[in-house]
């Protein structure tokens, strides 16, 4: 498989690059975080003229038709450059949408006007999507939603949320999951706006006898599982891709870092204990990427036990890598690296965060175990 970029990849990530190098920069990232917004329009809109919003957006919805590995690029570099705003939000929501047949919501979507967030955690269920209790009751030519779903990433900044709810079965089961489609601005949906530990902005959002259209439902009633596992397996390889672009930074910064700083009147990258962990530091990296590739490459087109383990294999060792470089980086870094001035701390936080979302270390080790292929040695 050749792994390398093509042209005109090549040169969209290097516009990526250099919009973030001009316009993103830490300082200014820092503005952003602590802003009331917590967001900022500019960057988005940037990241719109840029077309990386339209490389989400089926061609007959307006957009690009990018694949997997085009979104790639696009999360690796913003995880390169710490970029907080909710474009990882909004592409998830469009892979629901586009896999459920939501074509006027995917235009809208196209023009740059519109953020979308996935609104598919509750409180008792920790990494299981399929945990749900928020009940949708038909009601006519409508549903009635009623319950809570917390820790939504960009949910107060977005103009609809993805919502799964449960029209029929128990807390557990995959079948009678229904995901729909519900804009913001209806009444009967509160949303209570929190900014995270990694300089990123969540809500809780309550839904209390908010009244959706049945034409809102993403895929049939009842079989919205196939939909959210496939969607969220697609966020974890989006994931992953931004892990590796904090992870290069994160290297580049600590390589810098030790040929500057100095102990014993040399610089401390010459003591070799310290290039062992550097090196070390790179093959973490770089095994991470490789396996995130192949995840991309795969997620929309393998067979969906083996898109699972593909995934699944891909989050563990993109978890294990970000937790060893990120420690490692602080440590070289010494006590500096823990102040919120010096920019790895950032890193380090931000890969904390991927680690433990849509699913952690451990829990993607556990379903990459429970595949019906997998065989213990």
């Amino acid at each position: 498989m050749d792994f390398r970029l093509s042209e005109e990849q090549q040169q969209f990530s290097e516009s990526l690059q250099r919009w973030i190098e001009r316009d993103y920069s830490f300082e200014e990232r820092r503005k952003i975080i602590y802003s009331d917004a917590g967001v900022s329009s500019q960057g988005f809109n940037a990241l719109g003229d840029l077309g990386a919003i339209a490389l989400a957006i089926p061609e007959d919805a307006g957009g690009l038709g990018g694949n997997s590995e085009d979104l790639m690029i696009v999360m690796k570099e913003l995880g390169r450059g710490l970029v907080i705003e909710p474009y990882f939000a909004t592409i998830l929501a469009c892979d629901f949408l586009r896999r459920g047949g939501q074509s006027a919501v995917l235009q809208e979507v196209a023009t740059g006007s519109v953020t979308l967030a996935c609104a598919l955690n509750e409180k008792e269920a920790g990494h299981e999507l399929f945990n749900i209790t928020t009940p949708a009751r038909k009601d006519g030519d409508a549903y009635v939603i009623n319950g809570a779903k917390c820790a939504v990433i960009h949910g107060a900044q977005a103009s609809g949320w993805v919502v799964s709810t449960r029209t029929s079965g128990a807390a557990r089961d995959e079948e009678g999951i229904t995901l729909f489609y519900v804009p913001a601005n209806l009444e009967g949906s509160k949303a209570v706006d929190y900014r995270t530990f990694d300089g990123q902005r969540a809500a809780n959002i309550e839904f209390n006898n908010l009244r959706v259209p049945a034409s809102s439902m993403i895929g049939e009633e009842g079989k919205g599982w196939e939909i959210l596992d496939a969607a969220a397996d697609f966020g974890v390889t989006m994931l992953c891709a931004e892990a590796v672009g904090a992870m290069e930074a994160a290297n580049a910064q600590t390589l810098e870092y030790l040929k500057t700083r100095k102990q014993f009147g040399v610089p401390i990258g010459t003591f070799q204990v310290l290039q062992h962990r550097m090196a070390d530091m790179f093959i973490h990296a770089e095994q991470a990427k490789s396996i995130t590739v192949l995840a991309a490459v795969k997620v929309n087109t393998a067979p969906a036990e083996g898109r699972r383990k593909l995934v699944s294999a891909a989050k563990v060792r993109v978890g294990k890598a970000l937790q060893f470089v990120g420690q490692q980086a602080i440590q070289m870094h010494g006590g500096m690296g823990m102040t919120n001035e010096m920019p790895i701390s950032h890193y380090f936080k931000r890969l904390t965060a991927i680690e433990m979302t849509l699913g952690n270390t451990d829990f993607h080790r556990s379903r990459f175990i429970r595949q019906p292929d997998f065989m213990a040695a």
